[in-house]
């Protein structure tokens, strides 16, 4: 070894790489649209529209009269999912983090009552408008229930014991942490921001420097492949740091975006949205390597990211699709990468916390880079 060869340094080469790359990537109107211009505007549109929701999410008490006729014809009701076999612990933080819309409490009949049976609801500012949905609907089933007990008593003078005869209806909202839109709308459009940053830019990015014979002429210096491809990871992932910044720091100033720990909580959504990205490229690695021309390149990528973007959460919570369609959901990367930054970014959780979904995005990485080996191309 000579002492050219012993002084050239591959980190430095890697460095020089990345700069350049960068100066690329900010160069570039669609890398700057995709990242940053594209996922605001939608912040913005969907940031003063509040659409009303569908599914409902109620927690049962512990203590509930499952036996009530109140309790048989609320389980009736569609779009009504009932969480069951939970402690009050449970349920209740449940309801403060807005993952339930409601907490059910119907009390045993008591004799000693004016009314014979109290039916309780406890709503939180986290799901106000999903509360009052629920508040509404049992409401309907008491009223018409205390109704048909008056006309039994009035008609036939049968008190209708079974049931515990009239029911009182109480309503308590604790405080809670309110859900806004911006809440949901803004970690879907960050991961919307990072899929479309891994896999379209990776794939054009490396196609272009085959074809154009640049990854040809790194092969004539020192610089080793791992470090070319790093060079360009590392530009990629400043690059999406920095618009990811962008785009929470709009949302919480412009819009009042939920950060519960501050700078915590987005330096935990930077590291998520990192790991993220890194996935992601995967994707762009297997499009470069399987594509024969760069006309082929958007609509292979296109069938990687938009059942992602349509399925995912990204515009519309999961849970509004049909149950075949929520497993389909279920098993894409980008639905756990939103998960995961929503409840970072409004419960309030730690990377610990989150651990589930960053295995099953890590194990998505796993199989597509084994892809990647695979299907790669350097010339």
């Amino acid at each position: 070894m000579n002492r050219e060869e012993k002084q050239y340094s591959q980190w430095t080469a890697m460095l020089a790489i990345s700069r350049a790359s960068f100066r690329s990537i900010t160069r570039s109107p669609s890398a700057v649209i995709f990242t940053i211009a594209f996922p605001l505007v939608f912040i913005i549109a969907f940031g003063f529209i509040n659409p009303g929701r569908i599914k409902l999410e109620v927690g049962l008490h512990p203590g509930s009269d499952t036996s009530s006729a109140i309790y048989r014809s609320f389980i009736l009701t569609p779009n009504v999912k009932l969480v069951k076999d939970q402690g009050l612990g449970l349920l209740e933080s449940g309801l403060n983090k807005g993952r339930l819309d409601a907490l059910l409490f119907i009390h045993p009949p008591d004799s000693t009552r004016v009314a014979g049976r109290v039916v309780e609801v406890i709503t939180s500012k986290s799901s106000r408008e999903k509360g009052r949905f629920v508040e509404s609907i049992l409401t309907n089933i008491i009223d018409k229930g205390n109704l048909a007990f008056l006309k039994a008593r009035i008609h036939s003078e049968k008190y209708l014991e079974h049931e515990g005869g009239l029911t009182e209806f109480r309503e308590t909202e604790i405080a809670g942490r309110e859900y806004k839109m911006i809440d949901f709308i803004l970690p879907g459009q960050l991961g919307f921001s990072i899929l479309s940053a891994g896999v379209f830019g990776t794939a054009f990015v490396f196609f272009s420097l085959r074809q154009t014979l640049v990854l040809k002429r790194f092969f004539a210096t020192p610089v080793k492949r791992s470090f070319i491809i790093l060079g360009e990871a590392l530009s990629r992932l400043v690059f999406q740091v920095i618009g990811a910044i962008i785009i929470i720091l709009i949302g919480k100033f412009a819009f009042g975006f939920t950060l519960i720990h501050g700078v915590v909580t987005v330096l935990n959504m930077l590291i998520l949205s990192a790991i993220g990205l890194i996935v992601f490229m995967g994707f762009g690695f297997v499009v470069s390597g399987i594509a024969k021309n760069e006309s082929v390149i958007p609509p292979i990528a296109n069938i990687v990211t938009l059942p992602q973007f349509l399925l995912s959460g990204t515009f519309f919570p999961v849970d509004v699709f049909p149950d075949w369609l929520q497993s389909i959901s279920r098993a894409l990367p980008l639905t756990y990468l939103n998960d995961a930054l929503r409840q970072v970014a409004f419960e309030g959780a730690g990377l610990t916390d989150v651990l589930t979904p960053l295995l099953f995005i890590l194990g998505w990485g796993v199989v597509v880079y084994a892809l990647a080996v695979r299907f790669f191309r350097w010339e």
